[in-house]
């Protein structure tokens, strides 16, 4: 009598826990994080609760990892060329960043959602939102410690580029390349009323 095959196949560790990291990254597009409870995600996983906690003692923890594998994912596809200008560098990454958000609309919209009830997105986002200002940072001090002017206003800005890029996932009455020009204006902007404006000839495209 000829062996039946199981009725399912056992992932590995690894490929399991890939599989469910792509799922949370769907579960918390499509719902509120509140409206979420670990049984409903295993259910949507086909696995039981308890395999779920196995790779996930909590929801924020779940939660906290899919954040940060979409950061790493995001991270990598914003780095710029090494060999480009300053200048060249910011456009670049700019450009990507908003690449990815038309790419990501409910992901990004959900988590800027979250952010003021989510500890977990909180936190994503003011590290990002500080490592982003250090490079910037930076590059206009090359590596000096910001004057206390220059470093609020390079910081207020990346919340004035969230608010920029939600208004233009709203209304789409604007290119890409508008938003891209309207934010690097911005950022010069502000670094010039920082009073420190003379540091935006290190920014300056190579000849």
């Amino acid at each position: 009598m000829s062996r039946q095959p199981p009725a399912y196949t056992r992932l590995d560790v690894d490929e399991r826990r890939r599989r469910l990291l792509a799922l949370g990254a769907d579960v918390f597009t499509r719902h509120a994080y509140d409206e979420l409870s670990m049984a409903a995600i295993a259910r949507e996983a086909g696995i039981s609760k308890a395999l779920l906690y196995h790779y996930f003692p909590s929801k924020e923890a779940y939660f906290r990892a899919t954040l940060e594998q979409a950061a790493g994912e995001l991270a990598e596809r914003v780095r710029p060329d090494e060999g480009l200008s300053p200048a060249e560098q910011l456009m670049q990454s700019l450009d990507a960043f908003l690449a990815w958000i038309e790419d990501n609309e409910t992901a990004y919209r959900k988590l800027m959602q979250s952010v003021a009830s989510v500890a977990e997105a909180r936190e994503l986002v003011e590290r990002v939102r500080h490592e982003t200002a250090d490079l910037i940072l930076g590059g206009l001090t090359e590596g000096a410690e910001p004057p206390p002017e220059l470093r609020t206003a390079v910081r207020a800005w990346l919340w004035f580029m969230d608010g920029a890029c939600l208004e233009w996932l709203e209304r789409r009455d604007m290119e890409r390349a508008q938003v891209l020009g309207l934010l690097i204006g911005t950022l010069l902007g502000a670094i010039t009323a920082s009073g420190h404006g003379e540091m935006l000839a290190r920014l300056a495209p190579a000849s």
